[in-house]
Formats: C-alpha cells, structure tokens, sequence
C-alpha cells in the first residue's frame, strides 16, 4: 500500500507541475498581443556572403529521441543555409522548425531518462505535434507569439527537471550545460546589431547564436558517450520490451 500511495503521490506531483507550466504559457499567450514578424528579422547585422554502438542508450524510446535529435539537428543546418541566401518569410519556417523539433526530441529524451519511457514517448509525440501546429498557426496568422513560447521552453524546461529529478547516467551536468548555451544563443540572436557594434563589426550576434548552437550537439554526444548507468529503475525494468 506505501509502494502505490508514493505512486499516486509522485503521478499527482508531476500532474500539477505539467498543469502548472501549461497554464504559464497559456497565460502568457493570452497576456500578450499579436506579434507578427517584422520585416527586420530577415535584415541581419552581417549579410556579407561566405565563401569557401558508441553511445550509452539503454531504451528503445531513448534511441529514438536521440535519433530525432540529431536528425533535426541537420534539418537545422540545411534548412539555416536555404534560408539565409535569400532571408523572406516564406524561407524562414524552414529555419525555425528543425530547431523545435530537434528541442522537442531532446526534452522527451531527458524525460525518458529521469521518467520513464512511457511518459517520454507520449511527451515526445505531443511535442512533435505542438511543433508543426505553432509553425501552421504563425504561417496562417502572422503570429509568431506560440513559435518564441515554444522555442523558450527547452531552457527552462530541462534544467528544471534535471534538477527536480533523479538522473539515471553520469555527466548530468551536460544537461545543464547544453540549456546554457540554447539560452545563450537565443539572448546573442536577440542582440544580433548591439553585439556586432561591440566588437567592431567583426563577427554579429546572429551568427554567434549558430556558432553556440553547433556546439550543443558535440557537448551532449560527449555525454552520451562518457556516461554509464547510475541506477535501472523499476519502472524502466518494467516498461522494456
């Protein structure tokens, strides 16, 4: 009976803090006015042209987080090149939405390991969803208001579970690190002109955003390659095939 009631007490704790953040957003959308995307966003600081078995994975649903992570990583890439040689509005989902997606499968990762892989893969496909419908609604009503919530929610989201719950590998810390950096190259793309004023025009904000953002995917393959198992839990027992 303690067993099923610390069972309900931790599904309920988990039940408010998703309610909770949902609520935060929703408030946050309603609170806010329209924001249609500025002709200026495709206006960068620097426009000058440029030319010139391993992995310590032990769930099916972790494979396949991790998976989309990287694919969506390069998604990121391809999509970044096609949207920067010519920036318009009809270009630029191509470079917003591999990010989402890519941050979606990396979050449902991190709650496959400290949650189990049931309530990882049903985050990972509402994600997945949440992504393309925030990309539709933005393209239909030149909002982009749900497409900023939803790129803000990997730096609060993961720290905050990396701290709230037990972690099942070593090098947790990377997790940390990584949100960093996201949060980072976020506050340097929103300060694209006053960073390249500062350092004389040598290198602009933007394009020190992607600079950090490449270097997500090599901190956290470090991780995924140092780490080991620190503990298997039941339920992850329970849960593989």
């Amino acid at each position: 009976m303690g067993w099923v009631a610390k069972q309900l007490l931790g599904n309920w704790k988990r039940t408010r803090i998703t309610g909770g953040a949902f609520l935060c957003c929703v408030c946050l959308f309603l609170a806010t006015p329209k924001i249609p995307r500025s002709p200026k966003h495709h206006l960068f600081a620097d426009m000058r042209n440029l030319l010139g078995g391993l992995f310590s994975i032990s769930l099916r649903g972790e494979f396949w987080g991790w998976a989309l992570y990287y694919a969506g990583m390069a998604g990121v890439a391809f999509g970044s090149a096609y949207y920067h040689l010519k920036p318009d509005d009809s270009r630029v989902m191509w470079d917003t939405l591999p990010m989402m997606l890519a941050y979606s499968s990396l979050f449902s990762s991190l709650l496959i390991e400290r949650l189990g892989q049931r309530i990882g893969m049903s985050s990972l496909f509402a994600l997945l969803l949440a992504a393309f419908l925030c990309m539709a609604y933005e393209r239909s009503y030149d909002d982009i208001r749900l497409c900023m919530i939803f790129q803000l929610i990997p730096s609060i989201a993961i720290p905050s579970v990396a701290f709230l719950f037990r972690p099942k590998y070593s090098h947790s810390r990377y997790w940390l690190w990584s949100s960093g950096i996201y949060l980072l190259a976020k506050f340097e793309a929103a300060a694209d002109r006053k960073i390249y004023r500062a350092n004389s025009y040598l290198i602009s904000g933007h394009s020190l955003g992607h600079l950090c953002l490449a270097v997500n995917p090599i901190l956290l393959s470090i991780m995924l390659f140092y780490r080991d198992i620190k503990a298997q839990r039941i339920g992850d027992l329970k849960e593989e095939p």
